[in-house]
């Protein structure tokens, strides 16, 4: 046999040192990721501060002037930013509004899909509902009100895409109620009136709530909810 076609075994001692270069190769990089993924974070908090920020500006303006009165370069002043500084959160003033007038029915359903999804009685459910559906909604005023009333500027695709969610909020509310009819919990003739009745008084809660009224909004929404499981005759309440 050709002694030269034989390879010499590598040395134990050589392989500590692969083993351990690798190692720190490795730890180096985890390292370096570790590092990056705060850095990467503080980034998207910061985008979503000044995006907030962005928001809440407009909300003010076209609360206060109207969305056809309002001009970017309105918001950017009060801002005290220039216009790019818009531009690289939202492409138009028609894109800004289509975030704010999504905010109410997207909490909203939020809310929703998170008591669908928890354990529970139908009563139990619906009352934690009716409670936070109410916070969503107070918390979300100013938007609403601008839903309602800038609703024809919104594009054919913004509408589109909030018709859609208050169709599956209803869809969804709708199959609660009926869940509770079904074991006895409520006792309700038409589910599908009794939803449009209980989202009615609800939603149009912006319209009169006030926040240094008699009530705070937490009492306002516990109070509610009590009216609501009266509502269903349910004895939960």
């Amino acid at each position: 046999m050709n002694a030269t076609a034989i390879k010499k075994p590598i040395a134990r001692k050589s392989v500590r040192k692969i083993k351990s270069h690798l190692t720190k190769v490795v730890s180096a990089q985890s390292t370096s990721v570790n590092k990056l993924q705060p850095e990467e974070d503080i980034r998207d908090a910061v985008s979503k501060l000044k995006r907030e920020r962005i928001i809440s500006t407009a909300l003010e303006l076209f609360n206060q002037n109207g969305l056809t009165n309002t001009t970017l370069d309105a918001i950017a002043e009060r801002m005290c930013v220039t216009k790019p500084f818009i531009y690289a959160h939202f492409d138009s003033k028609n894109d800004l509004l289509a975030e704010i007038c999504s905010r109410g029915i997207r909490a909203s359903l939020d809310v929703l899909n998170r008591v669908v999804a928890s354990r529970g009685t139908a009563s139990e459910k619906l009352s934690v509902l009716a409670h936070d559906f109410m916070l969503a909604v107070i918390e979300n005023q100013g938007a609403i009100a601008i839903y309602t009333r800038e609703e024809k500027h919104l594009s054919e695709e913004s509408n589109l895409e909030i018709q859609k969610m208050r169709r599956e909020f209803d869809r969804k509310f709708c199959a609660l109620l009926e869940r509770g009819v079904k074991d006895c919990e409520f006792k309700v003739d038409d589910v599908q009136l009794t939803s449009l009745a209980i989202g009615g008084i609800i939603s149009w809660s912006y319209v009169w709530y006030r926040p240094n009224g008699r009530l705070s909004k937490e009492q306002t929404a516990s109070h509610v909810s009590s009216l609501v499981m009266a509502m269903v005759q349910s004895h939960q309440h």
